[in-house]
């Protein structure tokens, strides 16, 4: 009887997981991969603190977000827009918008390099063919079926927790690090922390689940939730985020992990994307471990390329004041505008894939960038959250805002100490 009691409520506790396990897992995309596997192979176990100190700082922003989405019904682009001048709004919107599509051409030219790995030909048509396929799924896939997909994709990331246990690893090395890292804080270093953090804490992360908490506030029954049902859902938010973003940095410390006891162990120290990472790895760790870790990019990616264009119109939309919602029928005549930008978003990053420029250098910089604009977000949300005519009375709690502002100075510090050198 105890044993079917557990059994209902692991299972009612994991039906409440949605937007922030896939917020989450999103976040490890394969540019992500690339920054954390450089990170390892560059510095070996010494970057491992940075996984660990942004869980509890990334987990607090995230629902900072979740929470505005959820008890406004409004996404953060459209409480943005209500609650401060244009030009903030502009400025935001369009940096977002720069950032996804870049972080989008990086993802889509790493699926498509991974494929050509594992079964060659060329990746150029890998490249359009991915792009097409998210596409697709986004525009003509209703909701609730497109959201069950994204979960079961999140399981794509379990590769890498395989791939550690494919490996020999010195745990007692690995705990000195965490403990007291053995790291000399130059230019380079500084420069990867910055990637490490904007990959990490990324704002389209934030647009992204704050558009699914208000999708879900706009899909279920229309009536007005009392204190206490409000009250409840913030309680799942909480437990929904705070999985997700364990789950997301659990992986991307295996990552790190996998490629220092591997890469860095050899002397393989300038990994610059995902494919890469992977293909330095079967000579050094087998073929099992080569498999796991391209698996793992490909199926990363068709989680998060959909996030990444999905935030980006969630953005556009509310800023133009376009219906923005994936539940939106385009065969009705619906979301013409939402759809518009998931395309150009998606198609965009396809076409960068053959542009003339250095596909290692924007991956880098577009998570630094990430790093830089996540800062001024991060402070808007953390005004909008502590206002009562926006939130009225599900204003932040004093934890959630010393960890929100904590987070926000984090990140703003560590760029500033990157932009003084």
């Amino acid at each position: 009887m105890l044993k079917s009691i557990r059994t209902l409520r692991f299972r009612f506790n994991v039906r409440r997981l949605g937007p922030g396990l896939i917020t989450g897992a999103a976040d490890d995309d394969p540019s992500g991969i690339a920054t954390y596997s450089q990170a390892g192979a560059q510095f070996g176990f010494a970057l491992l603190w940075t996984v660990v100190f942004t869980l509890p700082l990334m987990a607090a922003i995230q629902m900072i977000s979740a929470r505005i989405g959820h008890v406004t019904g409004h996404g953060l682009a459209a409480n943005i827009k209500q609650a401060f001048p244009r030009p903030v709004l502009l400025a935001i919107v369009g940096l977002l918008l720069l950032a996804n599509t870049l972080n989008l051409a990086a993802d889509i030219a790493a699926m498509a390099e991974a494929l050509r790995l594992l079964l060659g030909g060329p990746s150029q048509v890998y490249a359009v063919t991915f792009g097409l396929l998210c596409l697709v799924l986004q525009v003509f896939l209703s909701y609730q079926v497109y959201v069950r997909w994204l979960k079961w994709l999140t399981l794509a990331l379990l590769a890498y927790v395989a791939v550690v246990f494919t490996l020999r690893i010195d745990w007692w090395q690995v705990a000195q690090q965490l403990v007291w890292p053995q790291l000399q804080l130059g230019r380079e270093a500084l420069l990867t922390i910055v990637a490490v953090f904007g990959t990490t804490i990324s704002p389209y992360l934030f647009f992204w689940q704050a558009g699914q908490e208000m999708e879900d506030v706009n899909a279920g029954p229309k009536h007005t939730d009392s204190t206490a049902q409000v009250r409840g859902h913030l309680r799942r938010i909480q437990w929904d985020t705070l999985v997700g973003m364990s789950f997301s940095n659990l992986i991307a410390f295996f990552i790190i992990l996998s490629t220092a006891a591997t890469l860095h162990a050899a002397g393989v120290r300038d990994i610059q994307t995902s494919a890469q990472a992977a293909e330095a790895l079967r000579p050094l760790a087998g073929e099992l471990t080569f498999l796991l870790f391209s698996l793992g990019i490909i199926g990363t990616g068709l989680l998060a390329v959909p996030v990444l264009a999905g935030s980006a119109a969630y953005a556009v939309a509310e800023a133009a004041g376009w219906q923005g919602s994936l539940s939106l029928r385009l065969d009705k005549g619906e979301g013409r505008g939402f759809y518009g930008v998931v395309a150009l978003a998606t198609l965009g990053g396809v076409a960068l894939c053959f542009a003339p420029i250095d596909p290692v250098r924007a991956l880098f910089w577009a998570a630094v960038l990430n790093g830089v604009i996540s800062v001024p977000i991060m402070a808007v949300m953390m005004l909008l959250a502590a206002r009562t005519d926006i939130m009225g009375g599900h204003v932040i709690g004093r934890r959630l805002r010393w960890l929100g502002w904590l987070a926000t100075l984090a990140m703003g510090g560590t760029v500033v100490t990157m932009l003084a050198m």
